[in-house]
């Protein structure tokens, strides 16, 4: 094999298996620590940093008038209180209604281009591989062979959920965490892929469980951030360029345009802007001009190497961007997961036990309730042993959990980075489900080469969708 084809290789399984948004985070932790031990503020300026000012002289005063207040309250008050009252400050500046002016203190810093924008595309392609599973051959569209995974999501939401709330209610934490329930709901689909592949092996029917539980709970999650998590009082009247933006994005499949710059340059763009006016969260903007694309009528099925050889629409679009999205990850974990270890605190644990107890029980339960009271059945293959460390595996929470404890508690601060810390701790997760996956005695099941395994991955576990 030449260097070249080496070198791809590496880079290749470096891509799949989300090592950029390992780095970023890792990058991020360590930056921040270090920052905090030196009483410097480097971190949090470069996240912050207003991009306009390199051009605008209006934003280079803005930026010193800031700077003055942060000095000020650093007086008197501790670095995380100056943060939050700056942020409250900016807020309160806020004052003009219908959508644009929720928007206008933030400016163009980096942390709104990686959240607001790059992320848009993100959720995009976990958008796609929700309506493809819903076409023909997919995993949800047959409703009796989607019916226990999708209890278990349910389970799997309702179980990290109640278990944050009871944890909040008797540390009396409710008034402050209580905001943060859906943290813990979420399952970070690449990394419990790679996780279950390593207990269950390529060929074991848990695989296909567990994708079919995270694309549910991808979609859970997308309404949940928008439903729960709006960026202000929703203004709906900005909605009507969402129709606009879909009207438009038919007219063109209509008119047999096939580029998927089309779609993104214009109704994408349309229904990004409605979205961000109307304070629904603009990461979100894409998703209802996804299932407008010109796509193949049958699903695949999650991952399945044949799609890198269809050439419709939809999936050139994740082809596109398959890559630069596993980019824009890494700098969402550089622009996120930037907390201190001194961060623990109740937050913290209350995320943790809602992953790691509430998740594997929760989907357990529903699991069972859906074969004893529904009479339904689980894939042939599986027992028990292998629902509870699913369990245990999907709660891996990360990437998801990272962005909807940034949308729960929006001013930065030590309630945003405890909660931050139970997500990126949530890593635990996958040791954990190792370990009771070998007590259980799991044998790997690998019915797939090694050849046919480097094809199989080579569309990247939706994108790293949570």
């Amino acid at each position: 094999m030449s260097n070249h084809k080496k070198k791809r290789g590496l880079f290749r399984k470096l891509i799949d298996n989300s090592f950029l948004l390992i780095a970023g985070a890792t990058i991020a932790l360590v930056w921040a620590n270090v920052a905090h031990q030196t009483d410097n503020h480097s971190y949090h300026d470069f996240v912050h940093f207003d991009v306009t000012s390199l051009w605008s002289s209006h934003a280079d005063v803005a930026h010193q008038s800031a700077d003055g207040a942060i000095d000020a309250t650093l007086v008197s008050a501790s670095p995380e209180h100056a943060e939050h009252t700056v942020a409250t400050a900016s807020h309160d500046v806020e004052t003009k209604p219908e959508g644009f002016v929720q928007h206008a203190a933030h400016g163009l810093s980096i942390h709104f281009i990686i959240n607001d924008i790059l992320m848009a595309l993100f959720f995009a392609i976990a958008a796609k591989e929700v309506w493809e599973s819903l076409l023909p051959g997919g995993s949800l569209n047959e409703p009796r062979k989607a019916a226990t995974p999708l209890l278990a999501t349910v389970g799997g939401i309702l179980g990290p959920a109640l278990i944050y709330m009871i944890g909040s209610y008797f540390t009396g934490t409710t008034a402050d965490l209580g905001n943060g329930w859906a943290v813990p709901c979420a399952t970070d689909i690449a990394f419990s892929y790679l996780v279950a592949r390593v207990i269950f092996g390529a060929g074991h029917p848990a695989i296909a469980f567990l994708l079919l539980l995270a694309i549910a709970d991808d979609a859970a999650g997308l309404m949940i951030l928008a439903i729960f998590y709006p960026q202000a009082p929703i203004v709906p009247q900005w909605l009507m360029l969402t129709v606009v933006a879909m009207c438009g994005a038919m007219m063109l499949r209509r008119s047999k345009v096939h580029s998927h710059w089309a779609y993104l340059m214009g109704p994408g763009v349309v229904c990004w802007f409605s979205f961000y006016l109307a304070n629904i969260h603009p990461a979100l903007g894409l998703v209802p001009i996804i299932p407008l694309l010109p796509h193949a009528h049958t699903d695949l099925g999650i991952f399945a190497r044949e799609e890198l050889d269809r050439h419709d629409t939809l999936n050139e679009f994740e082809h596109c961007w398959k890559l630069p999205v596993e980019c824009f990850l890494g700098l969402f974990g550089l622009a996120n997961a930037g907390v201190v270890m001194s961060s623990l605190g109740t937050g913290t644990w209350l995320v943790l036990a809602g992953l790691l107890i509430g998740k594997p029980v929760g989907i357990t339960a529903m699991t069972l309730f859906a074969e004893k009271g529904l009479k339904l059945e689980k894939p042939a293959g599986m027992d028990y042993r292998h629902v509870v460390t699913l369990g245990m595996v999907a709660a891996l929470g990360f990437t998801v959990a990272l962005f909807v404890s940034v949308a729960a508690f929006t001013v930065p601060g030590a309630i945003q980075d405890s909660v931050k810390m139970g997500a990126l701790l949530s890593f635990a997760a996958a040791p954990i489900a190792i370990v009771m996956g070998r007590a259980l005695r799991i044998v790997p099941v690998a019915t797939v080469t090694e050849d046919e395994d480097q094809d199989h991955n080579s569309v990247t576990p939706a994108a790293n969708v949570a």
